[in-house]
């Protein structure tokens, strides 16, 4: 009666865990592919859509900084990595380039609209 019950608990039909190196090898392949396309890659895009928005700061752009500073650029200073703004009349402070958070607007272009809105 025991040999009846050893044997019913044999092998399971589909081989017991020997599945093949290659399957694996594509189940790996299938997990990377997700992770790259979930995580990797929008990283990548935001990283370049940073360093799009710091490199077209100009001179006379209103900006917010990490810290919660809202400025104007004044000037560049030691070799571009430094950005002097003025925060409000008669103050201005130095601060990292890399600290721009966002560039709000350029202060010239809304001159110009005032003026419009003037004439």
């Amino acid at each position: 009666m025991m040999s009846g019950i050893a044997w019913a608990m044999g092998t399971s039909p589909g081989g017991g865990g020997q599945e093949s190196p290659f399957q694996f090898l594509i189940l790996l392949g299938g997990m990377f592919a997700i992770m790259y396309f979930l995580m990797i890659r929008p990283q990548q895009k935001q990283r370049k859509e940073r360093e799009a928005i710091l490199a077209s700061v100009k001179t006379g752009d209103e900006v917010l900084t990490s810290g919660g500073l809202f400025g104007v650029v004044k000037s560049f200073g030691e070799e571009n990595q430094r950005v002097k703004l003025q925060i409000a009349p008669n103050v201005q402070v130095e601060v990292s380039r890399a600290s721009i958070a966002s560039v709000i607007g350029s202060t010239l272009v809304k001159k110009d609209r005032e003026k419009d809105k003037e004439g």
